[in-house]
């Protein structure tokens, strides 16, 4: 009984440290500009945790920017095409999109399937309505959505509901 209750208080203090650092996190990004925040809800799917928690530890806006460029950040966005940018930035997928966009967009795919930069679908768990915003989202394994590259380029998306949690193909 006594290390029940141990192991209790021990999993009560991570969770209270997880609960602050998320707060936290979310009130770093809510003191972003309102430019910044557009930025880093494109960058964020493409960076390691270490490059997020940097960026965000930045005390300016010019110090978090100068940020972005020494990491290389910036120079790869830019390297978009223009419709690729806008698309991101607006957070929305669209057909003809590269596979580097679609990074910078939903992040990486939880799976993918076929022969890179010919055709393969990249699989993403959560709704092409949330993806932008949150990226793959682990934890939904009810909401899928997959994705269609020929040649390197988005040529058609679904979204699907996968009936148990062992069906995460998307069908067919």
């Amino acid at each position: 009984m006594k290390g029940l209750r141990r192991l209790l208080q021990f999993v009560g203090k991570v969770s209270a440290i997880m609960l602050i650092a998320g707060c936290a996190y979310q009130e770093a990004i809510r003191n972003l500009t309102p430019t910044e925040q557009q930025e880093f809800r494109a960058y964020s799917k493409v960076m390691t945790a270490k490059q997020v928690r940097t960026y965000l530890a930045r005390e300016t806006a010019a110090a978090r920017a100068a940020y972005l460029n020494e990491i290389g950040m910036t120079q790869r966005f830019q390297a978009l095409a223009a419709q690729d940018r806008e698309s991101v930035l607006a957070g929305y997928i669209r057909k003809s999109m590269s596979a580097e966009a679609l990074h910078f967009l939903w992040g990486e795919p939880y799976k993918t399937k076929g022969r890179p930069g010919h055709y393969e679908y990249w699989f993403y768990r959560g709704s092409s309505v949330s993806l932008a915003e949150t990226g793959d989202q682990h934890h939904n394994l009810g909401n899928q959505v997959r994705v269609l590259l020929v040649d390197g380029r988005v040529d058609d998306w679904a979204d699907f509901v996968t009936s148990s949690i062992n069906d995460n193909t998307g069908g067919s």
